[in-house]
């Protein structure tokens, strides 16, 4: 005799629910264990990411209050003290604490005047591809600086004419640089050219400009603000 149609589709359903829990009892009973495992090891890999931030967060303090006290070492005339510090922090994973201490060691020695050894940790500086541009142009400049009575001009020319450019943050200082090696090359025009878009960027330090003025006119380049820029050839 046939079901009525209610009673078949209430059949149908607690079939239907029967099977899923046989197939759901099936699946723990093969995979329960493996699922577990997959749980507890992501929970542990979390675990451990938050440990590390927190552990790197902690030695990022630590490495900043060593930073200042290295500083507050040499305000009191303790170079011996700073410099241990420094030498410590120069070795550090954090990029920015290693060029800080690196930048500061050169500076040391430039207060002994002796520029081989700064010009040795400023180049360190410029080749270390791990650290951000702005570190490695600047410290391209300073090791520049302080071996630009050894270099030949043509050698300065080379190394800083892609930091001389308007608008750059690093004009005043590069292209000053550059200017003078011009004039030592016998390559007035090109001099005259960079010192006038030196004196007229608004962004280059009061000195400079005040420098690159003076320079430009005695090589026959109006430097006024509305003077209009010559680009400088290659």
């Amino acid at each position: 005799m046939a079901l009525p149609p209610k009673t078949d589709e209430a059949f149908l359903r607690e079939v239907d629910e029967e099977l899923r829990r046989d197939q759901l009892a099936g699946f723990w009973t093969r995979w329960g264990l493996w699922v577990a495992v997959a749980v507890v090891a992501a929970l542990a890999v979390l675990g451990g990411f938050l440990y590390w931030q927190h552990r790197q967060a902690e030695a990022a303090g630590v490495e900043g209050e060593q930073l200042q006290a290295a500083y507050n070492s040499l305000a009191a005339n303790n170079v011996s003290a700073a410099s241990k510090s420094l030498g410590e922090l120069a070795g550090s994973s954090r990029d920015g604490y290693r060029a800080l201490a690196m930048f500061t060691q050169a500076d040391i020695l430039l207060q002994k005047n002796d520029l081989k050894g700064a010009a040795q940790k400023f180049a360190t500086v410029a080749a270390d591809t791990s650290l951000a541009k702005p570190f490695r142009d600047l410290a391209l400049i300073r090791q520049t600086s302080a071996e630009y009575d050894t270099l030949k001009p043509q050698v300065v020319v080379e190394r800083l004419r892609p930091l001389a450019v308007p608008g750059g943050p690093w004009l005043g200082s590069a292209g000053e640089m550059v200017g003078v090696a011009y004039i030592r090359l016998n390559q007035r025009a090109q001099a005259g050219t960079l010192f006038g878009q030196v004196a007229r960027d608004p962004n280059v330090p009061d000195t400079i400009r005040q420098r690159a003025v003076q320079m430009a006119g005695v090589l026959g380049v109006d430097a006024t603000p509305n003077a209009t820029p010559i680009e400088v050839s290659k």
